[in-house]
């Protein structure tokens, strides 16, 4: 599983525990307009290029994901497709909005692109994707409670099905802004929110 030093998806229709950063843990998801655009992506990719979701959490500068693809798709193209296209429509909207840290933001990203001899223009996400392969039942379920969990140790919310960004309200049977994530069932063994 390990690439040098990083946590790289090694079967492509294998399940993964991804966290995908913005450079430097900018907390560029604190507005809502660059939420949605990673919900549009996820859902594009889901409707598109063979990605299941099963868990997802946007927190303010990084998305954690428990992934797969179908057979014929390349999870680790699908999330590379993803990274490309959410950075590319950031940008954008850092210039179409009103964007009070504009100039900030896009020095930051003019920046780390600079120091990415891959990158041109503007670099929003860190290399890699901390990929964690799912190997049982009880490992998986623990990383979804992971996800959920994590707004409220941010102390963003009380209850985990009120982060509008997650998957815990698909978990919870409630209105979702990403009704497509298919819920896993939990193990025998009940671990509580």
């Amino acid at each position: 599983m390990f690439s040098g030093n990083k946590l790289t998806i090694k079967k492509p229709q294998g399940s993964y525990f991804l966290t995908i950063t913005v450079v430097g843990w900018v907390d560029i998801f604190t507005r809502e307009c660059y939420q949605k655009v990673i919900i549009e992506t996820l859902q594009f990719c889901i409707k598109n290029k063979g990605l299941n979701v099963y868990a997802y959490c946007i927190m303010s500068n990084h998305i954690h994901l428990i992934a797969n693809s179908d057979m014929g798709f390349s999870l680790s193209d699908i999330i590379r497709d993803f990274k490309k296209f959410t950075s590319r429509r950031i940008i954008e909207m850092i210039y179409a909005e009103k964007e009070s840290r504009r100039d900030w933001l896009l020095a930051y990203f003019e920046k780390a692109a600079n120091e990415h001899l891959k990158t041109k223009n503007y670099k929003v996400w860190q290399d890699g994707n901390h990929a964690i392969e799912l190997y049982n039942e009880r490992f998986t379920w623990r990383k979804v409670l992971y996800i959920h969990r994590n707004p409220v140790r941010a102390g963003l919310v009380t209850s985990v099905e009120f982060w509008k960004y997650s998957s815990a309200s698909n978990y919870q049977e409630m209105e979702s802004v990403l009704p497509e994530v298919y819920r896993l069932t939990p193990p025998l063994f009940v671990i509580k929110y």
